[in-house]
């Protein structure tokens, strides 16, 4: 590796894989393996190699631009910051702070992600903040809470992966969404494990498994309950598991029990020998996980979905013990550190409840407000967006492109434009940003220094490796300087360092004690290793904080300390240990639950949970259910992508993927165009015609504004838990599109 380069992680999805990045005489740079951090071992996908097109001045936003004359032009950012500061002070002085609505986004740093929170709260006053990864993996979250007292996407780290028996992949195509992540699988295979994939495509990650179920979309409920049933009926219960150390077994297991294997079939299209199949092949190893996606999880039954799949491993002993468990593959870059520290509409730092008292206390005395003068919690995420224009008349948004991104998104586009105000701060003008009346531009990735969290709950550094160019800033800049002008005599911009160092170590006093605490994760520790887990305290031997949460995060921080895989991890990738340090520096927990679960009780939870139809069925007028997902070469809502030519050759368009026989009905070869209409809208994209999906359902990828906009379809049906849409089932018909 050349002295100049500097060690950092892709921009993208949760991986956060590690890249060296080496200067270019143009001034740009240059992006090179780094084998060294162990998720990648130096592997990118053709995103993280192009990722440095983004930084050319030629495809990003270089000046601030305000909406003059209908039309956005060039401002200076004394102006810009104005306009956004008047904005948004005539909308709190004419209808109150909860008309100011704030919407951040998964890909922000948690320097951003806390401070946005901050600001929300403390110079906004409103309650009315979310952000998109309200879209992603809430309901995951929301079940994880349930069932352990804790989320955290993984419970593990990647590399156990190849050393279980048995992995049960739901509803991921991560061989188009995390292509780096495939060399798990495949090692677990070259290992003698078994891969099944459950979804609705045959799609490249299905390809690899040794079994492959393709329900139809909605059902994964009743597939993980028929699955429970057998393990039932076939006496593979782990009952003196279940006895030790869960609770609410009987009224799961009964809800299993009406969900006989013939009954599932009719439900899900999976036959009753697959479904015995699967069972036989996840219960016979002694070790085997459950990994769940966006399949389970975007539904209006999400939380109950996933509940089901994590009864699975409950009964059959798989949670909580080494080379086992359940776990959620998070998919924005920092998806998971984005929901820890404030941005989410109930959240304060450190995973804490806004509506706890004592968490409310602890983060305003960091804060140094009165915690009375907290707002509480507000909407989230696709009901904030429908309210805009309404009850929120002004909208500070940072990270999201949600005309692209959002359900039901032609509605959720006009909610945008009939607001009073709507300032953006973004790096490129995204489908969003060209409605606003201010657009910010702003630093990327490898123009700052900040923080992610990873997949795994491994805190990472990301380091600047060059200036931005002139006229560009950060969001920690743009909330200072807003602060300034909106905190009137009370110097509120001091409590908004532009430092993200400075801003980091706010973060970790505030999220110290929490349930995702950060207390003992500084800078210095991150430059040198490989990550750092959370829970993290300051010190090995820190005792509970100031609430439930914090007592549940000191017994996970300790729960896999007595494990060998561990301590020989911390030796393997550069993990300082507690020991090594004389016993006064926590190192960090990879594994989470080995002792007890982060219940008061210790125990884990069982959901008594039982199939629902999807909210909108198949009928007479829309027989076909449409599926949404992600191909390889494009990511999120394109904003960033769709500006590389490499990207854009290899992914130019949208595409309607349909089984033969649909085509044939409606007499449309490939390539051809067809319209896939819903109760919301209509979408036009070319016909891709594979065997691969089911005959009833239709797959279309949401990357793309304009005519093929997946999401003009999809039904913002909210889980009543998790808040999430359902994007990944609707009722629709396809119809051919004739010259």
């Amino acid at each position: 590796m050349p002295n100049s380069a500097t060690p950092t992680h892709c921009p993208y999805c949760a991986l956060q894989c590690g890249m060296n990045l080496t200067p270019l005489q143009d001034g740009g740079v240059a992006v090179v393996e780094r084998p060294d951090f162990p998720v990648n071992k130096g592997a990118l996908c053709g995103k993280g190699r192009t990722a440095p097109a983004v930084l050319a001045s030629s495809v990003r936003l270089t000046s601030p631009l305000v909406r003059s004359g209908g039309e956005l032009v060039p401002a200076t950012w004394d102006e810009a910051l104005d306009r956004i500061a008047e904005g948004l002070a005539r909308t709190r002085t004419e209808h109150g702070p909860d008309a100011c609505g704030v919407f951040g986004g998964g890909g922000l740093t948690n320097e951003k992600a806390y401070s946005l929170g901050k600001f929300a709260r403390i110079v906004l006053g409103t309650s009315q903040i979310d952000y998109n990864g309200r879209f992603c993996m809430s309901s995951a979250a929301a079940a994880g809470m349930k069932a352990f007292g804790l989320d955290r996407g993984l419970p593990f780290p990647l590399e156990d992966i190849p050393k279980t028996g048995c992995v049960i992949l739901v509803g991921s195509n991560l061989a188009e969404t995390m292509p780096p992540s495939l060399r798990f699988f495949t090692e677990l295979k070259e290992n003698g494990g078994t891969l099944i994939v459950i979804d609705p495509r045959r799609t490249k990650t299905a390809e690899q498994a040794d079994l492959h179920l393709a329900p139809r979309p909605g059902t994964d409920l009743a597939l993980a309950l028929g699955m429970l049933h057998l393990v039932v009926a076939d006496g593979r219960v782990d009952e003196e598991y279940v006895q030790e150390r869960t609770v609410g077994w009987e009224d799961a297991r009964a809800a299993a029990m009406a969900h006989w294997p013939e009954f599932v079939e009719r439900i899900t299209g999976v036959s009753v020998p697959q479904l015995r199949d699967a069972v036989r092949m996840f219960c016979e190893p002694e070790h085997a996980m459950v990994l769940t996606a966006r399949g389970p999880e975007q539904q209006s039954k999400g939380t109950d979905t996933v509940g089901a799949w994590i009864n699975l491993c409950l009964a059959t002993g798989r949670a909580g013990r080494p080379l086992s468990g359940y776990g959620c593959l998070t998919g924005q870059g920092n998806g998971q550190g984005g929901r820890e520290h404030g941005q989410k509409a109930d959240q304060l730092p450190g995973y804490r409840k806004l509506d706890d008292p004592a968490a409310r206390r602890h983060v305003a005395e960091v804060w140094g407000v009165d915690p009375d003068s907290l707002p509480g919690p507000g909407r989230s995420a696709y009901e904030l967006l429908d309210a805009l224009g309404t009850d929120i008349k002004s909208l500070l948004l940072m990270g999201s492109n949600p005309v692209v991104s959002a359900p039901r998104a032609a509605h959720i586009e006009e909610r945008i434009k009939s607001l009073d105000f709507l300032a953006v701060c973004d790096v490129v003008l995204s489908e969003t940003a060209a409605l606003a009346d201010v657009v910010l531009p702003v630093t990327q990735w490898a123009e700052e220094t900040g923080t992610t969290t990873n997949l795994e709950g491994r805190v990472l550094l990301r380091r600047r490796a060059i200036t931005p160019p002139e006229g560009v800033r950060s969001d920690l800049d743009v909330m200072h300087e807003l602060a300034a002008r909106l905190g009137g005599e009370k110097g509120l911009e001091k409590g908004f360092p532009t430092d993200p160092e400075e801003v980091f170590e706010e973060l970790r006093r505030a999220s110290a004690g929490g349930a995702a605490d950060y207390s003992g994760i500084t800078y210095g520790r991150l430059a040198e290793e490989n990550g750092v887990f959370w829970p993290c305290p300051a010190q090995a031997d820190a005792a509970p904080a100031d609430s439930e949460d914090s007592e549940d995060a000191s017994l996970d921080a300790a729960a896999g300390a007595d494990d060998p895989a561990q301590d020989d991890e911390a030796t393997d990738d550069g993990t300082t240990s507690a020991e090594a340090k004389g016993g006064a520096v926590h190192p960090g927990t990879p594994r989470l639950f080995f002792d007890r679960f982060a219940t008061p009780d210790g125990r884990a939870r069982f959901a008594p949970v039982s199939h629902r139809a999807i909210a909108e069925e198949p009928d007479a007028e829309y027989p076909v259910l449409l599926t949404t997902g992600r191909v390889v070469a494009q990511y999120q809502s394109g904003a960033q992508t769709r500006r590389v030519d490499e990207l854009n050759a290899a992914a130019p368009g949208p595409f309607v993927e349909l089984h033969p026989r649909l085509a044939a009905r409606l007499g449309a070869a490939d390539g051809d165009p067809v319209a896939v209409v819903s109760r919301r809208g209509r979408a036009v994209a070319p016909a891709r015609i594979t065997t691969g999906i089911r005959p009833d359902t239709v797959f279309m990828p949401f990357h793309w504004p304009g005519e093929g906009r997946a999401n003009t379809l999809t039904n913002p049906a909210l889980d009543p838990t998790s808040r999430m849409p359902e994007f990944k089932a609707c009722a629709v018909r396809v119809e051919a599109v004739r010259n």
